[in-house]
């Protein structure tokens, strides 16, 4: 894997990327990012939840000008849902630059889009059918665009907007450049890329299919704020022999780790900024069993082979499934058994099943341990050491002390005593990380579901029937035909 910094992304977009807790480029990324960036033309072909958003957020936002209050980027997606997330992200990308998407979708007021396209936003993310709307109102003008990009073109075709895509296409300036990313890559797709774009790049990334037979996968849907109880909970209850916490950035590992430590847990973390020689401290400590759990960011595990492995957990979820493969993938070695447990607030349950569909692996639901279930599992604790020295160990040297013991108290009692000075009492100190952005998909049925099609389906045809009204009345007023309407012929030469 590839840093974001070693692809060459400034120092504004670095902060924003560090913010939001990525470090490593996802393979769509790694490859998009470099020729995008040269200005190319790029075909992606790549599934959902594999990280496109920011493949193309970032060279498009590099670019900007942002003196310039008119629409330089253009990101056109299937659906409303999309959009909105597509815009949220190239906000969250762009905040540090003060670069400001805007999504724009049928079913929300004209007016109120059209109030807000006043404002200048340098980037617009839409659906096809309100996009050309604007377009013809010249509420949205491209006449300074240099980008434009078409996410999910496959499923654009699936809803019957490949038309509208052709429309746009001809509509936007000749000198700009085109990105188009699409699971699948029917002839029609294939035609647009051959005839509306200029020599593209292609980059196709293949679905990552889990091969680990020995993981047992678990997701706990649970708040944010009562992550870390959850996972002290599980700790207590199933006793790892050595655990590693994945957390998305570095102020995060060294929260949860100074946590743990606060909890009673040998716990060290390990991220970017840490020495080399630290580093290596931390992880031989680790792989001897000094300390139990290592809390690290993707970077800083980069590369690990370290055996004994029984759990890694997903203290955030990784943004992408290549992480997700990565990451469980350090416990369940050499044929031993090992358990994965991500920790899902629960507007993150969408970006988790995306997870499961693109590495085509399917991770069970547990219900969150009680800190009554934690208390009985570190008693449970003691209870093995005990029976552990009745079965290795001489206690004759005992059993006298044991007998006068016995004639003063109750056998229930003297071993509840013994049982309670062995067993690990955790505090409860209260320990606050600071709060990371959920990784959200908005509900979207990724192929399209039955109901989307039918109410697409209507919408189309109405505006279809609105487009001839409006291209008759062109035509009756002598208006100048589309602009750009050359471009397939000086591309087909």
């Amino acid at each position: 894997m590839t840093t974001f910094k070693e692809l060459g992304v400034t120092e504004q977009i670095l902060t924003a990327l560090d913010k939001m807790g990525f470090e490593e480029a996802t393979p769509i990324q790694e490859q998009t990012i470099p020729f995008a960036k040269s200005g190319l033309d790029v075909i992606g072909q790549a599934q959902t939840g594999t990280g496109k958003t920011a493949a193309f957020g970032i060279p498009m936002l590099e670019k900007i000008d942002k003196k310039e209050r008119k629409i330089q980027g253009l990101v056109v997606a299937p659906t409303r849902e999309l959009a909105i997330q597509v815009a949220e992200e190239i906000n969250r990308l762009g905040h540090v630059k003060r670069i400001k998407a805007l999504p724009v979708y049928g079913g929300q007021h004209m007016e109120r889009q059209i109030r807000a396209l006043k404002d200048g936003p340098q980037i617009v993310v839409a659906t096809p059918g309100r996009l050309l709307d604007h377009m013809r109102r010249k509420t949205v003008r491209v006449d300074s665009l240099k980008t434009i990009v078409l996410d999910e073109a496959d499923e654009m075709l699936n809803m019957g907007f490949i038309d509208d895509i052709r429309e746009i296409l001809k509509a936007v300036p000749d000198e700009r450049q085109t990105l188009l990313f699409s699971a699948t890559m029917p002839k029609e797709i294939r035609e647009i890329a051959t005839t509306m774009m200029n020599d593209p790049k292609e980059i196709k990334v293949k679905a990552t299919e889990i091969t680990v037979e020995n993981i047992d996968q678990y997701f706990i849907e649970v708040p944010e704020r009562n992550k870390f109880d959850t996972l002290t909970n599980h700790l207590d209850i199933h006793e790892p022999t050595l655990a590693i916490i994945f957390g998305r950035t570095k102020k995060r590992v060294d929260e949860i780790a100074e946590g743990l430590q606060v909890r009673g847990f040998r716990a060290e973390g390990i991220h970017g900024d840490l020495t080399q020689s630290k580093r290596m401290s931390v992880l031989n400590k680790f792989k001897s069993g000094r300390i139990e759990v290592l809390v690290a960011t993707d970077v800083a595990a980069r590369g690990l082979d370290i055996s004994g492995v029984t759990h890694v957990y997903n203290f955030d979820i990784p943004q992408d499934p290549e992480s997700y493969v990565h990451r469980i993938g350090r416990t369940g070695r050499a044929g031993k058994t090992g358990e994965a447990l991500s920790f899902i607030t629960p507007r993150e349950i969408g970006h988790l099943k995306e997870i499961e569909r693109v590495a085509k692996t399917k991770i069970k639901r547990m219900m969150p341990p009680t800190n009554k279930e934690a208390r009985a599992g570190q008693q449970q604790v003691a209870v093995s050491k005990l029976l552990k020295v009745i079965a290795e160990k001489d206690l004759s040297n005992y059993h006298e002390m044991a007998t006068e013991l016995l004639e003063e108290h109750d056998s229930v009692t003297i071993i509840s005593a013994a049982l309670s000075m062995i067993t690990q009492e955790r505090n409860n100190t209260p320990v606050k990380l600071s709060s990371v952005q959920p990784i959200s998909v908005r509900n979207r049925n990724p192929r399209g579901g039955q109901n989307n099609r039918s109410n697409n389906r209507g919408n189309r045809n109405n505006r279809r029937s609105n487009s001839k009204r409006t291209q008759n009345q062109y035509r009756s007023q002598g208006s100048r035909p589309r602009q750009g309407q050359n471009r397939r012929k000086q591309h087909s030469k």
